[in-house]
């Protein structure tokens, strides 16, 4: 990715961002599903396993329990789960106009704690955030109802420490 397109806008981003992680309903997901493992290159699983080996046991007070089928490109906490999915392929949102100008209601991009993401609505009221401007492409979706703030800031520093900045 060569870079996030509407970086200069984060600072009017964030208070946009800010509402929509408040503003998610409520949802009775069925957290048995299993979850799809992304396919990627042998160097970015590589930074996935990295990953893996330093996500916390809790997000936002949630306890850890990986979804099936097992794979360290895969986590998840709480129920409804909150599911990340390391390896993913960059968003086509990522590149939207339409999201670097801040007129696309349903994709917002932002940061916490020094994490760049881009936090897509999705169709079932659950909300995915992809990071930006890292190594390896890190998708967290959270359920709808389920507060996102505290999970953000509790993901940050592993992502950090695991998934170097870049492209």
């Amino acid at each position: 990715m060569n870079s996030f397109r509407h970086r200069h806008r984060t600072a009017l981003g964030l208070p946009a961002l800010a509402l929509l992680i408040v503003t998610t309903g409520c949802s009775s997901a069925d957290d048995s599903e299993p979850v799809a493992v992304p396919s990627p290159t042998a160097k970015v699983a590589e930074l996935c396993r990295n990953l893996d080996r330093v996500l916390p046991d809790r997000v936002d007070g949630l306890d850890r329990h990986d979804p099936e089928p097992a794979s360290a490109l895969t986590a998840g906490w709480g129920s409804p789960a909150i599911i990340l999915r390391c390896g993913v392929p960059r968003p086509p949102k990522m590149v939207d106009p339409e999201v670097a100008t801040g007129s696309d209601p349903k994709a917002i991009a932002g940061a916490v704690n020094g994490v760049e993401w881009l936090m897509e609505k999705q169709d079932d009221g659950s909300t995915r955030f992809t990071t930006a401007n890292r190594k390896a492409y890190v998708e967290v979706t959270v359920a709808k109802g389920r507060d996102t703030a505290g999970m953000l800031t509790d993901m940050a520093t592993p992502v950090k420490k695991a998934i170097p900045f870049g492209k």
